[in-house]
């Protein structure tokens, strides 16, 4: 009997381990720097910030010279929803959704009827646990499938970050030749703008 009871002491210890390696801490969706990421934006929802172009912007971009207004408009325990306003081109949502293994941000592009544009719901998945101040997503390859369609080629190395300090919260795209960024301030909410297109 004895020998019995630590025989299946042994291989309830070697399933423990063999579970424990099957989960890498890295790709948790749950990781506590996701988590405190997601929820210090959580915190702002209801809120709308103004914002300005501190890097990347050039005449007729279709951003600059624009006010630029960003809206934390919904918000579940798994997905936030943040249109981001240019002037009167309310075409643009971020939706940043907690997966199984880890955040995932998509652009949710619409028409001014609400249909979406040919190119929308792009965007990337996390890599690594981040910061709780700072995440970072790499084109996703359904991304770069719909950017190579539509003749973007230049899009298929994007990468996007986000980062969000007590009175900042920055969007930031990356790629060859390209470092886009607009900030946000935080400590001024500013009126809230209309709904986005297709969320009327």
């Amino acid at each position: 009997m004895p020998m019995l009871i630590r025989l299946s002491a042994y291989l309830s210890g070697v399933l423990l381990c063999s579970s424990a390696m099957l989960v890498n801490p890295a790709y948790a969706a749950n990781s506590v720097q996701q988590q405190q990421f997601f929820e210090a934006i959580s915190a702002l929802c209801g809120k709308a910030f103004a914002g300005k172009i501190t890097a990347g912007g050039s005449e007729g971009d279709g951003f600059s010279g624009k006010p630029l207004v960003m809206h934390v408009r919904d918000c579940t325990n798994h997905q936030l929803r943040i249109p981001f306003h240019v002037g009167d081109d309310h075409s643009r949502t971020w939706v940043i959704t907690q997966t199984d293994t880890g955040l995932r941000l998509k652009h949710d592009h619409r028409h001014k009827d609400g249909t979406d544009d040919k190119v929308t719901m792009y965007g990337g998945e996390t890599r690594d646990t981040g910061t709780a101040n700072l995440q970072t997503f790499p084109v996703d390859d359904e991304s770069i499938a719909n950017f190579k369609q539509h003749g973007l080629t230049q899009s298929v190395t994007n990468e996007w970050q986000m980062m969000i300090e007590a009175h900042t919260f920055t969007y930031r795209l990356t790629r060859e030749n390209r470092d886009f960024k607009v900030e946000f301030d935080l400590s001024q909410p500013v009126a809230l703008p209309p709904a986005p297109w297709g969320y009327e």
